[in-house]
């Protein structure tokens, strides 16, 4: 799946980027905001540092997460041409399915800041559609280029890709499963899916 570097990367930006300096704050950006101030509420909280309070630390953040990720929208764009011939009970489970896949691969590196600095550099509202534009500032002073996309549902906000360095998260694994489908099944997919993310527990 994503490399390493791009997972901490990911979950640096989702805990750090409401103490960055804002520079642009439209609307797309506040609702990024509020949900990674809701993040590092949870991060920081006194009474989930124990070890044993690993699990209830996850599944708050996991709830916050959801409020702000489209996963249905995510998981269509992953499936792209496969996704229109899903019953609704598959498309309930690769929803499912794909969710934890990023839960569990991203989750765990929640807590793995080390200085890095975020900040805002721009913001982009076509209708419906938005992309917010952050940069990273490593210790070593590296920048790296980490854009959110949004789709406005409702009154909200919500993400359906992120970008890292012009990598996107929702055409990397389009490209995986893609290759599976077309060298295998469906079936074979959903499998590999989760084992993945059993394999994970």
């Amino acid at each position: 799946m994503l490399c390493n570097r791009l997972i901490m990367i990911v979950f640096v930006l989702l805990i750090l980027v409401s103490a960055a300096s804002v520079s642009v704050a439209g609307e797309p950006t506040e609702d990024i905001r509020k949900t990674t101030d809701r993040i590092i509420a949870i991060v920081t909280a006194p009474g989930l540092k124990e070890a044993d309070k690993a699990r209830e630390k996850s599944r708050q953040i996991r709830n916050v997460v959801d409020e702000r990720f489209d996963w249905e929208e995510m998981s269509k764009r992953t499936l792209a041409r496969y996704w229109k011939d899903r019953t609704q009970n598959e498309k309930k489970e690769f929803v499912d399915l794909f969710g934890k896949l990023l839960e569990r691969t991203y989750l765990d590196k929640v807590e793995g800041y080390s200085g890095e600095k975020v900040l805002y550099v721009g913001e982009k509202v076509q209708g419906k559609y938005a992309m917010v534009a952050v940069r990273i500032v490593t210790k070593q002073e590296t920048e790296v280029q980490v854009d959110y996309r949004l789709q406005k549902k409702g009154e909200e906000w919500l993400v359906y890709d992120i970008s890292i360095e012009g990598v996107s998260l929702i055409n990397n694994y389009r490209k995986q499963f893609d290759s599976i489908m077309t060298r295998s099944s469906y079936k074979d997919l959903i499998e590999k899916l989760r084992s993945k993310v059993e394999g994970q527990n």
